[in-house]
C-alpha cells in the first residue's frame, strides 16, 4: 500500500484499487490507484486545475488519475513515514499561515491568500487496513488533528490558507472497524503524519528561516473576527 515515487515535481503515491477521501481541489471519495502531489512553479496562475493537473502527471510519466494536491513546495522536499499499516507523506511550507487567535480581539485581518505557489502543508495518509467511508473520514480527522498538533509545536501556526490532506485504504485488506487515535491505525496514522511533516519542515527550512508571525511571512491571514454564541 502506497508506494511513492517522485519525478518532475511530481509525488505518485500508488496502491491498486485504493478508495481515497481527499479534501483537495478536485475533493472527496474516489476509487483510484494512485493519489498525486504536484509542486506548481513561482507566478504560477493556472486556474483550469483538473487540465493542469493531467498535464503535470503526462509529463512526469504517470498515466493513472487519481486524487490530486497542489503546493508551492519542491519536491524534493517531501517526506514519508511508515508505521504498522499506515504510511504519510507530507510536503510542508508556511509562508501563508493561518492563525485563529483565542482572545477575539486580533488586529485587523490579514489579506487571505489563495496562491497554490505560497505554500500549502500537503499530506497523503494510507493504510493497508480495509476501511468504510466513516472508517476513511475518520482517518482523515486524525491526519488532520496530527497536522495541526505538529505545526503548532514546530512553527506556532495551526495551519496555512491552502493545506490538504488524502486518505486512502486498502478494500482487500483485513477490515478495520475504527480509525480514531486510540485505534491501531489512528495511532499510526498520528505518528506518521507528524514524523513526516516534520522532516519535510526541517527540510525546507534548513537553509532559511521559518516566519516568526504573520507579518512576517508572505501571505497568511489572522481570523479576527468574533462569531455570536447563543443556547440551543
Amino acid at each position: 500500500m502506497c508506494d511513492a515515487t517522485t519525478n518532475a515535481g511530481v509525488l505518485r503515491v500508488a496502491a491498486p484499487g485504493a478508495r481515497w477521501l481527499s479534501t483537495g481541489w478536485d475533493g472527496g471519495y474516489v476509487a483510484a490507484d494512485a493519489a498525486y502531489n504536484v509542486s506548481v512553479p513561482e507566478g504560477w496562475d493556472r486556474t483550469d486545475l483538473s487540465a493542469y493537473a493531467a498535464e503535470r502527471r503526462a509529463d512526469a510519466g504517470f498515466e493513472t488519475s487519481g486524487p490530486t494536491l497542489l503546493t508551492g513546495v519542491d519536491m524534493t522536499h517531501v517526506r514519508g513515514a511508515r508505521s504498522g499499516s499506515v504510511t504519510a507523506y507530507a510536503t510542508a511550507g508556511v509562508s501563508n499561515p493561518a492563525v485563529l487567535p483565542m482572545d477575539g480581539d486580533a488586529d485587523a485581518e490579514a489579506p487571505e491568500t489563495r496562491n497554490a505557489d505560497a505554500g500549502t502543508v500537503n499530506v497523503v495518509v494510507g493504510t493497508s487496513r480495509a476501511l468504510d467511508d466513516a472508517g476513511l473520514a475518520t482517518l482523515l480527522s486524525v491526519a488532520v488533528e496530527a497536522k495541526t498538533a505538529t505545526l503548532l509545536a514546530e512553527t506556532g501556526f495551526p495551519g496555512t490558507t491552502t493545506d490538504a490532506v488524502v486518505t486512502g485504504t486498502d478494500p482487500d485488506g483485513e477490515p478495520a472497524t475504527f480509525a480514531g487515535s486510540g485505534t491501531d491505525v489512528g495511532a499510526a496514522a498520528r505518528a506518521c503524519v507528524r514524523d513526516a511533516v516534520r522532516a519535510s519542515l526541517r527540510s525546507r527550512y534548513a537553509e532559511r528561516d521559518l516566519p516568526a508571525s504573520v507579518d512576517a511571512a508572505e501571505h497568511g491571514v489572522v481570523t479576527s473576527r468574533d462569531a455570536e454564541v447563543f443556547c440551543v
